[in-house]
């Protein structure tokens, strides 16, 4: 099968590229902060039950699930930097509501629960926005370095927002500190204003001709990626990936705090660990790629370095809690050099008009495979033990690179490779 050959565009402006990166940095901060934030909102000020901020933490996803295909079809029938404005301006109002509605004494669960579907569908849009959006504003022959920043944002937001908003809540509140939050969106947003660079004014073929009904729209984006022998095999290699990391993620907690008898603390020293292995996979995966190729940094880094995941279920008091520890490091790493390499090819072999439509297919299957992760996890955790769990997702993990051996990409030395298969 022939892969598809996208136009190439013109040489961006490298303010334009800084500012996009400043809008992702200061919307992923806010996104971090309110993350905590949010279910701390509703414990400390609200006396929520465990039952309740569950339904919460859901409640923030659900978007993802319910309207991410549909999202697809109308950012690809729209001008990307005006829907990435819009969401953050959305989501900054929808968050700047506690602050007033706590200090009118008017501040309820209701509230809570509004904001965080609507925040979760202002969230769906930007985030199909923004990776339809990347490959106009940095080019298609410069992905792997811009989506290796984004990586490194990503990784040190992760590592400080949330150790950012519980500073903010013990020196003020949860409601006030959801002010962060709202100022991050804000921020975002005023940084995506500046960028010059436009796209064309018919962002797809799609507004010029008539539009096809939704459903045939949305097929047409899962047909191309089920289609696709490249993009098929990125899904399915970032669904095991979501679902091995969910299978640990959910039972770790349970096994090192409850059942070893391990801190808090150590936990959170094991996940912040981790975050900077991420933030170095994604600073290097550039030099990764260069050094190994596109395609051969993928399967050979997932036979050499994969397998070391299956250090992590050893976890245990004494020395076996470092190996597991040097374990989660390298398979942190993996993942993240994978990332930035796999979301490059994403965009890459993705046609302009079809960019939104891909994006919005692949965050449904990978929203889906966190799910189904955190259900299998729960269920294993139950019926066998944590432990028993945390083998499995290791197992899925350690195998990741055998459906991306098995494709295309095995052989694909750059991303150019790819655009002209």
């Amino acid at each position: 099968m022939t892969l598809d050959a996208p136009v190439v565009a013109a040489p961006p402006a490298r303010r334009d590229l800084h500012l996009l990166f400043a809008a992702a940095a200061a919307s992923k901060l806010g996104l971090q902060v309110g993350s905590l934030a949010l279910p701390l909102v509703a414990v400390l000020a609200l006396s929520a039950s465990p039952g309740e901020v569950g339904l919460l933490a859901t409640l923030t996803t659900a978007a993802f699930l319910l309207i991410g295909l549909p999202a697809g079809v109308w950012v690809d029938r729209m001008r990307r930097r005006g829907v990435m404005i819009a969401a953050d301006l959305a989501r900054a109002v929808l968050y700047a509501s506690f602050p007033v509605a706590w200090w009118l004494d008017a501040l309820t669960l209701g509230q809570l629960y509004a904001v965080a579907l609507l925040t979760g569908v202002a969230t769906v849009f930007f985030d199909v926005s923004a990776h339809s959006y990347l490959p106009h504003v940095a080019g298609r022959d410069r992905l792997i370095e811009a989506n290796s920043v984004l990586g490194s944002i990503d990784s040190v937001v992760h590592i400080g927002g949330r150790s950012a908003a519980g500073f903010l809540v013990q020196l003020a509140s949860a409601p006030a500190a959801v002010v962060v939050t709202a100022a991050g969106y804000l921020v975002s947003g005023g940084f995506l204003l500046g960028i010059r660079r436009r796209e064309p004014s018919v962002a797809s073929g799609l507004a010029a001709a008539p539009r096809e009904p939704m459903l045939r729209s949305i097929g047409a984006g899962v047909r191309f990626v089920a289609g696709h022998p490249v993009l098929r095999a990125v899904a399915v290699a970032g669904a095991m990936t979501n679902l091995g990391m969910q299978l640990i993620l959910v039972m770790l907690p349970v096994l090192l705090v409850e059942r070893l008898g391990m801190s808090a603390g150590v936990l959170g020293l094991f996940f912040a660990v981790g975050g900077v292995s991420g933030l170095i996979g994604a600073a290097t995966a550039t030099r990764v790629v260069r050094r190994l190729g596109a395609g051969r940094a993928l399967w050979l880094l997932g036979v050499v370095i994969a397998p070391a995941g299956l250090l992590v279920p050893l976890i245990d008091a004494g020395p076996l809690l470092w190996l597991a520890g040097l374990g989660w490091v390298i398979v942190v790493y993996k993942i993240a050099v994978d990332n930035v390499v796999l979301v490059s090819f994403r965009q890459k072999v993705t046609p302009d008009h079809l960019l939104g439509r891909q994006t919005a297919t692949m965050r449904f299957l990978l929203t889906g495979a966190v799910a189904i992760g955190a259900g299998l996890s729960g269920l294993i955790g139950g019926l066998a033990g944590p432990r028993t769990a945390l083998w499995a997702g290791a197992v899925v993990l350690a195998l990741v690179w055998v459906p991306l051996y098995l494709s295309p990409l095995r052989r694909l030395r750059s991303l150019d490779d790819a655009a002209v298969g």
